[in-house]
């Protein structure tokens, strides 16, 4: 019993000592680790004098400066873990890495030892990209916010930040008008005008009475914007103008609207079999459009002749048959009961207010993302009784109430509610329709489905294995498509293709058809490496693409043939991965030239999650008249260099966008600039050196933890509408623990950043 009693006497005793012992340990690494590395080489130029960066290290070189100032510290940690410091030339400490682990550690007791915190996000508007796909899914109308409402603001690099999504004067008006117009297309209440005909020819048609011009894409391909007015039917006549003599063979004709295939037929190229040969043919057909803006393309499918004549022979009517006009007669009256009014009208509402109620009650659901209130409910029947108190009918005073939905607060912003909301201490997990919404706009930019609303309105969603099974069958659905265009597009920036616009004389082969074969191989690509659940690794190193023949031809790929994309087997490491594709190479050079500062500034920020510091004010530009001619472009860089002031940055940015540099500015490979041979040698910001772009990659797919850290900041940010903080840093650590643990693979990303704190829970805010 004694020797028993002094057991449970000595455990406490070994207890307590160990926990001194471990606070001590903790303090001696940090005075062992980490004091002598900054007092020996960081405040050299970390100090009050000159603090590099704007961060003094100097007075940080005790164990409490972590807690006190952890902004900073996580600034060194960070620099520290990407190699940047400290930078060449000074020599690398040998104790770097055990000052790398000291430090983490010390951020991690301090995040063991304050109370989780999920952060809070301000009530979201939806951005025009989520309004247009939210009023797709819930009434099936086809609007175009995009080209109706102003531009969304952006921060931390997307559009969809809740802080930033104000609504101003203009945009409530234009709010107010859409939900009008929206709500009478999508019951059908639209007044159809007579039919009139729009126009549209090449140069040199010989037509007249047309209202416009058209592109010549290809030789075989033509394109025109032209602006639906109404939903409804309308007759397409196209022009084909020549032939291609006796033996040609028949081409498919083709017409599209926005990329989308809505009409095919075969067409001969011979010439007719009569005494005069009229060098025109139309081809007549009916097509369903919409209201808005379009782009429209007639063209032939896989035309392997058009494109290979000789210039001289392309637009000769007796060598050569291709598109030459496209008109537009329409629209017909009466259109079609539409799809969207027999989903709204659920039951007849001439009957009576019980149908009334059903009909607003099931739209206002939806439209709210939510069970709605009884209240609600009223409030939406009446303004349909005051309607037709005023002479109208029972469908027009549906409208009144769908258009009252549409500039509702519950329907134009995601809104959360908070049990304490000003209580910051108070963290609740989100209701299941909370976290319905924000699933369904992560994943595919709009409403929750039915499915997810029933199961969030039976409080099951949250379930690990319910909500697993509904991410699987969200990214399995076309709808999340939408992760490649919103976050892919402005993760790799290549959104901006629409705003790049390269100088025509450097740059002849850039027409739009090259834009959007470019933005279409980088969307395809990110969505095999989706969709197949590939390691996100392949996102940089994939020996594979997806290409059409014009791009592979821009690209020197044989083999490839037709309009249609295909994924390609690559044979050269030169193509693969984001950093080969002209999307991305294009949206990071000048319109006359290419830029290693804008590439390299890309790579350490979209790539090694290390963005530089903004430009100093009055930097000198470049001199574009010598680059190429005088000096090569890497000769006035290294010059540029030579300022110590400009050395800071460029040091780190400048040797990756070297390795571009056998890109020209729109993306094709070339050996020469100018007169200049090209010299593609470069190192990585932790010294490490290559050779080419397929080095600088291999060495980037090497430094996986650093790529999948800014990755997953990257979609973390997109996820929440809202920055990362110090208090994420504990969520974030264990997303990147499961995600090294299960391989990297990019549906593993999204699903533990779906199961994580703060994208599950929230708080107040005092």
């Amino acid at each position: 019993m004694v020797v028993r009693r002094s057991r449970w006497l000595i455990a406490p005793v070994l207890m307590l000592t160990c926990a001194i012992w471990s606070q001590s340990q903790d303090s001696n690494n940090f005075d062992t680790a980490v004091a002598p590395v900054i007092r020996q080489t960081c405040s050299q130029c970390h100090n009050e004098t000159n603090a590099s960066g704007g961060l003094n290290l100097k007075s940080l070189d005790r164990r409490e400066s972590i807690a006190a100032h952890r902004t900073e510290w996580e600034t060194v940690l960070r620099k520290l873990k990407a190699g940047e410091m400290p930078p060449p030339p000074m020599a690398k400490p040998a104790g770097l890495a055990a000052m790398t682990s000291a430090i983490e550690r010390e951020l991690d007791r301090l995040d063991q030892n304050t109370k989780p915190d999920p952060g809070r996000i301000t009530a979201r508007r939806l951005n025009r990209t989520e309004y247009r796909n939210t009023i797709r899914d819930l009434l099936g109308v086809d609007f175009q916010a995009t080209q109706e409402f102003p531009t969304d603001d952006s921060g931390e690099g997307f559009d969809n930040i809740a802080d930033i999504l104000t609504i101003s004067p203009v945009l409530a008006e234009k709010y107010l008008a859409a939900a009008e117009r929206i709500s009478a297309r999508a019951l059908g209440l639209v007044r159809l005008p007579k039919s009139i005909s729009v126009s549209y020819s090449t140069d040199g048609g010989v037509l007249t009475g047309l209202n416009g011009k058209v592109r010549r894409v290809s030789a075989s391909v033509i394109e025109t914007d032209h602006r639906v007015d109404y939903d409804g039917n309308y007759i397409i006549r196209a022009g084909l103008a020549g032939q291609r003599g006796d033996e040609g063979l028949p081409v498919m004709m083709g017409f599209w609207m926005d990329g989308t295939l809505l009409y095919k037929e075969e067409v001969a190229t011979t010439p007719p079999k009569t005494v005069y040969f009229n060098p025109y043919e139309v081809k007549e057909f009916k097509v369903s459009l919409t209201e808005g803006r379009h782009v429209f393309r007639l063209g032939f499918i896989n035309d392997d002749i058009g494109p290979a004549m000789p210039r001289d022979k392309m637009y000769d009517s007796k060598a050569n048959k291709f598109p030459q006009y496209i008109e537009f007669l329409g629209p017909e009256s009466p259109t079609p009961e539409a799809a969207s009014r027999k989903a709204i009208l659920i039951c007849d509402p001439k009957t009576g207010n019980a149908c009334v109620e059903k009909i607003v009650s099931a739209l206002a659901r939806k439209a709210y993302r939510r069970p709605v209130k009884r209240a609600e409910v009223t409030a939406l029947v009446k303004l349909v009784d005051r309607t037709r108190a005023d002479g109208l009918g029972a469908e027009q005073g549906i409208q009144t109430a769908l258009t009252a939905m549409l500039v509702s607060p519950e329907f134009l912003f995601r809104i959360e509610r908070d049990v304490e909301p000003k209580n910051p201490a108070a963290s609740h997990r989100v209701t299941d329709a909370e976290l319905a919404s924000r699933l369904s706009y992560f994943l595919w930019s709009s409403m929750p489905d039915e499915q997810l609303l029933d199961l969030a309105e039976k409080n099951r969603l949250h379930e690990p294995g319910i909500l697993d099974a509904q991410i699987t069958r969200m990214l399995a659905d076309p709808r999340s498509a939408a992760l490649s265009e919103n976050f892919a597009g402005q993760w790799l920036e290549t959104r901006n293709l629409d705003s790049v616009k390269p100088d025509p004389k450097s740059f002849p082969e850039w027409d739009s058809d090259l834009k959007d074969a470019m933005r279409t191989e980088t969307r395809m690509f990110f969505d095999s490496i989706l969709h197949e659940n590939r390691p996100i690794s392949e996102l940089l190193t994939a020996r594979y693409t997806f290409l059409n023949e014009r791009l592979a031809r821009f690209y020197g790929i044989d083999g490839v043939k037709g309009m249609d994309f295909r994924r390609v087997e690559l044979a050269a490491p030169e193509r693969g991965g984001i950093l080969g594709q002209a999307s991305v190479l294009t949206v990071t050079s000048y319109p006359t030239r290419t830029s290693v500062v804008l590439r390299g500034r890309y790579i350490l920020e979209n790539i090694l999650g290390s963005p530089p510091p903004p430009p100093p004010a009055n930097v000198p530009p470049l001199d574009e008249d010598v680059a190429g001619v005088v000096q090569s472009l890497r000769q006035q860089m290294e010059q540029h260099r030579a300022n110590p002031t400009c050395a800071v940055c460029h040091s780190k940015m400048d040797p990756l966008g070297f390795a571009l540099e056998n890109y020209n500015a729109i993306g094709k490979w070339r050996a020469m600039d100018g007169k200049f041979a090209i010299d593609t040698v470069g190192t990585l910001p932790d010294g490490t050196r290559f050779n080419g772009p397929a080095e600088m990659k291999a060495a980037l797919g090497m430094r996986m933890p650093q790529f999948a850290e800014a990755l997953t900041q990257k979609m973390m940010v997109y996820a929440l509408g809202r920055g990362l903080e110090s208090y994420d840093r504990r969520s974030f650590n264990s997303i990147m623990h499961n995600l090294e643990g299960k391989g990297y693979t990019l549906q593993t990303l999204i699903l533990e950043i779906v199961h994580s704190l703060p994208f599950q829970s929230r708080r107040g805010e005092a």
